[in-house]
């Protein structure tokens, strides 16, 4: 790690101390893949007729992708299926994409070092084959005790329920969770939960 790594890495240790787990956001906060990501959306966007402005993707960060594919037919005016839209972003990005992807390594280092001391879970809004293929190319599959991801809850961040159920299978306190996000809507899941919680990308 450089120098400017290890000072965060470190930092994530000294704010991880008074929690019992830790539940990590996997696009932008473990994986080194929103760009990645953005053009992927913007590729399946294109196929719809829709010139898509990827700070769109930076606004609901986080969200279930059906939730998003929603929020781009509504603010473009063109009516599409959110579901069919969905399936086909997360297919061009596991085929284009995902097997490029590289771990944000402080983040990634921290899980590690954490593991056996802290419970360790992914909660994301991403679908479950997605993530999956991510964690295992950034090296944390095998790291986690649960994942919770698309699906899972009725509602998606910024909603507290996927957070929530993380906790539930963990059997640990919701305030005894730390958060790690680099998005607002999981920001805001997190305070929503009672949690603490810290943005990677502000450290």
């Amino acid at each position: 790690m450089s120098p400017e790594s290890q000072r965060k890495f470190e930092l994530l240790n000294l704010l991880a101390e008074s929690y019992d787990a830790l539940l990590f956001d996997v696009d932008g906060t473990l994986a080194d893949n929103m760009d990645a990501h953005k053009q992927a959306y913007k590729a399946a966007a294109k196929q719809y007729g829709v010139e898509l402005d990827v700070n769109l993707i930076d606004e609901t960060a986080g969200w279930p992708t059906v939730a998003v594919a929603a929020e781009i037919s509504k603010r473009y005016g063109v009516d599409f299926d959110h579901q069919e839209f969905s399936t086909l972003k997360s297919t061009i990005f596991r085929d284009e994409y995902v097997f490029k992807t590289k771990p944000v390594d402080y983040v990634v280092e921290h899980l590690k070092y954490q593991k056996g001391k802290k419970h360790i879970a992914a909660v994301s809004g991403g679908t479950r084959t997605t993530l999956s293929m991510t964690l295992n190319t950034i090296g944390v599959w095998n790291d986690l005790e649960t994942l919770v991801c698309a699906g899972d809850t009725p509602e998606g961040k910024p909603s507290p329920q996927p957070f929530l159920l993380a906790a539930s299978q963990l059997n640990i306190a919701p305030e005894k969770c730390l958060v790690y996000e680099d998005g607002i809507p999981g920001v805001e899941g997190a305070k929503a939960a009672g949690m603490g919680w810290v943005r990677v990308d502000e450290l």
